[in-house]
């Protein structure tokens, strides 16, 4: 009598990492099209009483990459892409970039017309505020090489689609209703709880990925947020770093990271650095939760540029 195949996430009874098929590609391209879609239905909106400008978060006095939106008239929707004239000298453009930027249907700066510029632009229609909208997204992502939409810094328009500053910081000391527990009666009761507190601590609703994953920017990487599929965990993960060069070698490393640091567990996965951390979910406990994402942020945006140069590997984003 053959014996019943048990569950593929469990290995002698212990549970399995659940991210060792986390595609960051993938992920990556979901992000941006959840944001060309979010983008569109914010300036599909838009009015004369408002502008909307979208940039890259960057640590600079210069006039860094962006793209603004205007309502020109009732029905009409003028979007400017930022060219060598304003942006600072950190952030000129090649000649390569600037005919990729017209190559996509952007017009060249112009100092005559009633819009006269100095950046790139485009008008359409209000009704084609999704190709606007994707058209924004080849300038920031193709052109001024915004690896993520969590990278961008949307003013007061679009505090939809983006993090606070520093959404991290604050949360040392926990309110009350912050150490109830709760039993989530499923997976969707624990991921709704999941994103309530989240939205809580950013001042937004989160950014996901296809896969339901939870975006967080955290420095030169991304932290993770996942319901596991029992919902009696919550992991928390994070790619450090790629394409390492000598696995026995990176075994020896993060064998020492794992003898020396509590409570995160660093792996290896083929050719990929992760560094984890569980909380546990049954009952859930919100400051559980904060804690986690403090600590997890701390650690990745803290060791993964060290790491990556030891390792010879790459970290997921250049600061």
């Amino acid at each position: 009598m053959a014996a019943a195949a048990g569950p593929k996430d469990m290995y002698q009874g212990v549970p399995v990492p659940e991210y060792d098929d986390f595609d960051l590609d993938r992920s990556t391209r979901e992000a941006w099209r959840r944001f060309a879609d979010s983008l569109a239905e914010v300036i599909s909106m838009m009015d004369d009483t408002s502008d909307l400008t979208i940039g890259s978060v960057a640590n600079s006095a210069d006039t860094v990459p962006f793209v603004r939106f205007r309502s020109l008239t009732r029905d009409l929707l003028r979007a400017e892409a930022a060219s060598n004239g304003t942006l600072g000298e950190e952030y000129q453009l090649t000649a390569a970039q600037l005919e990729q930027l017209e190559d996509f249907g952007w017009q060249p700066p112009t100092a005559t017309g009633p819009h006269a510029t100095e950046n790139f632009w485009i008008e359409m229609g209000q009704e084609r505020s999704q190709e606007l909208a994707e058209l924004a997204v080849a300038a920031l992502r193709d052109v001024f090489g915004i690896q993520h939409p969590i990278f961008l810094a949307p003013d007061q328009l679009a505090e939809v689609l983006e993090p606070e500053a520093n959404p991290i910081e604050g949360h040392s000391e926990f309110e009350p209703d912050d150490v109830v527990a709760t039993v989530p009666a499923n997976p969707e009761h624990l991921d709704q709880m999941i994103e309530a507190e989240l939205i809580e601590m950013f001042g937004h609703r989160p950014m996901r990925d296809s896969e339901g994953d939870i975006a967080i920017r955290v420095g030169s990487t991304m932290l993770f947020v996942r319901a596991s599929s029992d919902h009696r965990e919550i992991i928390l993960f994070a790619c450090l770093v790629h394409d390492i060069d000598g696995r026995s070698r990176a075994m020896e490393v993060l064998s020492d990271l794992n003898s020396e640091l509590r409570m995160v567990k660093f792996q290896l996965i083929r050719d990929r650095v992760f560094v984890t951390l569980s909380v546990f979910a049954h009952p859930f406990v919100p400051a559980h939760l904060h804690q986690g994402v403090r600590m997890l942020s701390d650690v990745a945006d803290g060791i993964d540029d060290d790491l990556a140069a030891k390792l010879r590997g790459r970290t997921t984003f250049e600061e």
